[in-house]
């Protein structure tokens, strides 16, 4: 990669955003489905296999060339769609050891056997199974409108986010040398901000973290012969004392840093002195100056407590998880934040004026201290119901987002259909502010039948009320129009006039010839056929992905005693599927009289339905997106991590 390849026209990305999102209504219930059902199934780091699966199965039968077992559990979807730059759009897979107390119908009930042999509740409390199912559904849509764009897309399901080694582990098994290196990566978080509220910073959005381990060694005894003892856990209650003051008096107050001590075990009972403790330490910040300054206060102190007491042996001190900070390159996210300024209207995105200092390892793909880094921009998609964000304590948005249940909380319940909507078409938009060119070789997207008879108007099933819906935004200039005059009719980014819903005659089989089409079986332009099982083909048994939606109500399924037409037979009337978007489906999906495992709801915190808001509306970014400029956190120009 010589040069980075520059976005396309924000209010061009918009627009063909818009009709892209013309198909939104179509996936959705699918995509909402695949959440629902990773939601009730969540694993570990690492152990993401059914996840896994799942993804590897949609994006083989979307038309992508797909790879499983990369860096462990990991999956790459590889679209190639003529000459273009390449794309990656990556989400993270893996759940944590919580137990859910959202209430929710489809809450999670998932135990696992963890390493010390005792058993933990699993939940996917950080929302990576709506990033999961955003980037299928998005690498659906892109499948689905291929002569809308043109380069290639590069799908990657990451494991082991929480333990912060999965990204690195891809890298490590050969993820840009297999598959090569994309031109720019992209990926985005559910926040505690309101659902379908856009969050950037240009610069740093997250800060460094790392992980450490000490143990600290004493001379048991019995409880009533103290005298007689070197007390570990003595030791250890010093250590988290003095830690407490690192930040407080040896790190300057311009800084942001945080040491946390999250884990402290000794003994097995009141009358027994025990012969070690062991304590697991967090810290967090936003430059490597003050991550150092950190790691060797928590050296010091803990050695000179261990010193103090007359310890007999040296405490040991190991760092085993990290990651540096998350440094969205400007200019990149100019340009992404651009287009989605275009597409949603300026009250749906914001920008950030301070880092989070929580801490991802996205960073990792954008190659720090490689000659040539990668530029990459990761962003917020808000999930906090809007009732529960109206009634929450609190005079501003940060005083507010302290009080409503986040990121790594039992509580935490996004507002399912706002945040889907606002992440699939977030991600979307943001890839096709660097596809957004038309491929003249691609076969067209499927356009929906009309009545001949029909007169023209708006859609009869237009989408009411949601957050982020698939129509275009209003008064965006169309191409060669000039900026503030009137639209006129039939340009591209405006509905269709009569246009029904897409599809509404029959549900596509992903993968299948429209009429007038070459069969799959021929490569797609710019690029060789997929890889994989051929479509139609189930995955091996022991892979077998099984959704309860996706049987019920995906077009994929064949009905009951049929076999699914053979690739590139277009003779015949196609076989009527069930339609995919039967809002009886996800009723009786979700429908709480079956086997949750779930009591009644809590009474707090709130946990409320989801929010209908006004359409976005609003012609691109009138306000100023963030500049190319120096960023006020960085310490050194070519820092990347």
């Amino acid at each position: 990669m010589e040069t980075v390849p520059h976005a396309v026209d924000p209010n061009r990305a918009a627009q063909h955003g818009s009709v892209v999102m013309r198909l939104l209504d179509e996936i959705f219930p699918l995509v909402e489905g695949f959440y629902v059902d990773l939601h009730k199934n969540p694993e570990l780091s690492h152990a993401e296999h059914r996840t896994a699966s799942g993804v590897a199965e949609w994006l083989t039968r979307t038309g992508y060339e797909v790879h499983k077992g990369i860096g462990g559990t990991g999956v790459v979807g590889i679209l190639r769609n003529g000459p273009g730059p390449t794309v990656m759009l990556r989400a993270d897979m893996d759940a944590l050891p919580l137990e859910e107390k959202t209430g929710l119908p489809y809450a999670s009930t998932a135990r696992v056997d963890d390493p010390d042999g005792g058993e933990v509740h699993v939940m996917h409390a950080c929302g990576h199974d709506a990033h999961t199912a955003c980037l299928v559904g998005a690498a659906d849509l892109l499948s689905e409108t291929r002569d809308q764009w043109a380069g290639t897309v590069m799908i990657v399901a990451q494991p082991g986010e929480e333990t912060l080694d999965g990204a690195q582990g891809m890298i490590d098994d050969g993820l840009f040398d297999r598959f090569g290196r994309p031109d720019v990566v992209l990926g985005q978080h559910l926040g505690p901000q309101p659902a379908g509220l856009i969050s950037h910073r240009a610069g740093i959005i997250l800060g460094a973290a790392n992980a450490y381990r000490v143990r600290i060694f004493g001379e048991g005894g019995h409880a009533s012969q103290p005298h007689t003892t070197v007390d570990p856990v003595l030791i250890a209650a010093n250590v988290v004392s003095r830690l407490q003051g690192v930040v407080s008096r040896e790190i300057s107050p311009s800084e942001m840093a945080v040491l946390t001590v999250g884990r402290i075990q000794a003994g097995t009972k009141a009358n027994i002195i025990p012969d070690e403790a062991y304590l697991e330490i967090s810290t967090r910040a936003l430059n490597d100056n003050v991550v150092q300054q950190l790691e060797e206060a928590i050296e010091r102190i803990v050695r000179a407590e261990a010193a103090a007491s007359g310890a007999g042996r040296e405490p040991e001190v190991e760092r085993f998880q990290g990651s540096g900070a998350t440094f969205n390159d400007p200019a990149s996210t100019n340009e992404v934040a651009s287009a989605h300024h275009a597409y949603f209207g300026d009250e749906y995105v914001i920008h950030l004026p301070d880092p989070s200092p929580a801490t991802e390892d996205f960073c990792a793909f954008g190659l720090p201290g490689d000659p040539q880094p990668i530029p990459y921009v990761f962003w917020f998609v808000g999930a906090t119901p809007h009732d529960v964000w109206e009634s929450a304590p609190g005079n501003t948005p940060y005083e507010k987002m302290g009080n409503v249940p986040s990121n790594h909380s039992p509580y935490f319940a996004p507002a399912r259909e706002p945040t889907l909507r606002a992440g699939l078409a977030a991600i979307t938009v943001a890839a096709l502010a660097y596809l957004a060119e038309e491929n003249p070789d691609a076969a067209p997207v499927a356009a929906p039948a009309e009545d001949a008879g029909a007169p023209a108007g708006p859609p009869v099933d237009a989408p009411v009320g949601a957050a982020v819906p698939g129509p275009a935004p209003e008064g965006l200039p169309a191409e060669g129009a000039v900026p503030g005059e009137p639209v006129p009719e039939g340009v591209p980014g405006e509905p269709f006039p009569g246009e029904p819903a897409p599809f509404a005659d029959q549900p596509p089989v992903p993968g299948a010839p429209e009429p007038g089409e070459p069969a799959p079986a021929e490569p797609a332009p710019g690029g060789p056929a997929p890889a994989g099982p051929p479509l139609g083909e189930p995955f091996a048994p022991e892979e077998a992905y099984e959704n309860p939606f996706l049987a019920a109500s995906s077009s994929w399924s064949e009905g009951p005693g049929e076999a699914a037409p053979p690739a590139g037979d277009t003779g015949g009337a196609p076989t009527q599927s069930p339609p995919t978007t039967h809002p009886a489906d996800m009723e009786r999906y979700l429908q709480d009289d079956g086997d949750t495992g779930q009591g009644e709801p809590p009474q707090t915190p709130p946990s409320g339905p989801a929010y209908s808001g006004p359409p976005p509306e609003g012609s691109a970014h009138q306000g100023p997106p963030p500049q190319d400029g120096d960023d006020e956190d960085r310490t050194d120009p070519d820092q990347r991590s």
